[in-house]
């Protein structure tokens, strides 16, 4: 791709992302089981309509709760494919998002006294994913391949206890297995309010990551010249993406595809580097789970699709056309 060409593609992405994130938005306040006109939508934000419970008490914070979920799954995986030089690299693919589920069905299935600590529980869980992946894949140094290996290991190994964890109180199961598929059912200003920080703290520290990424990209012995302590970044890197991957799945439930194809569609678009990949793809997550659930709440009324099953069911063949496209796009 000539460097023309990739200037032309990145003022449109920077101009259509936040469009179509505005739009995804504007499409899940007025439509659902109830329509909204769109005359009605600022009144009802206000309180001065009579869809003002519709609009702003079950839309609106379900809504925001998306843009978080897609933002920091798309962050995360961003960071992850950079960190290990691999576009197949994703928080469902090493771990991360395993561990993650693991600690949240521990805490809703065996402990729901401690059910309030549900987003804590979910980073910790990723966050000790992500340990135990740089663990096994620590050989004095950790490359790249050694660690997506590792990360594909510890990620069999967490959904069999996480299964065995199902068996053992089958009785419990049916509550738990909603938030497995993945959705936004039900979510509230509460959900938000407990969700939120932890997502906004990561997005935050996603972008302040965005020159040790491009530096990362240069290569381990390329990075050490220019005076970066590779390791150190490398692992809290991965650990900025255990925080962003905890925080979604503590509210969204296992919501797959979302930090694989977007970043990797941003790069073929646009190329490797973060100060353009990094907001886009969080521009472009928030705007895919938005428009997603809106979607699986809407076409299949009378019932609510969960969103992790339409994203994987839109997201498999997308990315297969996405590898097919390759060639041509680069």
């Amino acid at each position: 791709m000539d460097k023309l060409q990739r200037t032309r593609r990145r003022r449109w992405l920077l101009a259509g992302c936040p469009l179509l994130l505005v739009l995804s938005m504007l499409y899940g306040l007025m439509y659902g089981s109830v329509s909204v006109p769109l005359q009605e939508i600022w009144p009802a934000l206000t309180g001065h309509s009579n869809y003002s419970t519709i609009v702003f008490d079950l839309r609106l914070p379900r809504i925001l709760i998306g843009l978080l979920v897609g933002a920091s799954l798309a962050a995360a995986g961003a960071i992850l494919q950079g960190v290990m030089r691999n576009p197949l690299a994703d928080p469902g693919i090493i771990g991360v998002s395993a561990g993650g589920g693991l600690a949240a069905v521990i805490t809703m299935v065996v402990l729901p006294q401690f059910s309030y600590l549900l987003p804590a529980a979910a980073f910790l869980g990723a966050f000790g994913a992500s340990l135990v992946v740089y663990a096994f894949a620590w050989d004095k140094g950790s490359a790249p391949v050694r660690i997506v290996l590792a990360g594909v290991a510890v990620n069999a190994m967490l959904g069999a206890v996480m299964n065995g964890i199902m068996v053992l109180y089958s009785d419990r199961v049916q509550a738990v297995l909603p938030w497995l598929s993945g959705g936004l059912n039900g979510r509230s200003w509460h959900h938000l309010s407990f969700m939120a920080p932890y997502a906004i703290v990561g997005l935050l520290l996603a972008l302040l990551a965005i020159k040790p990424a491009n530096l990362l990209l240069l290569g381990d012995d390329s990075a050490q010249l220019l005076g970066q302590k590779v390791e150190r970044q490398r692992l809290l890197l991965i650990l900025l993406s255990s925080l962003l991957a905890g925080a979604a799945v503590s509210v969204a439930g296992l919501v797959g595809f979302v930090g694989l194809v977007v970043p990797h569609a941003i790069r073929l678009l646009l190329g490797d580097d973060y100060r353009y990949l990094m907001p886009l793809s969080m521009i472009g997550g928030a705007a895919l789970v938005v428009l997603a659930d809106t979607t699986a709440r809407t076409w299949f009324d009378p019932v609510e699709l969960p969103v992790g099953i339409l994203l994987a069911v839109i997201g498999g063949p997308f990315f297969l056309i996405l590898l097919r496209k390759r060639s041509q796009w680069r």
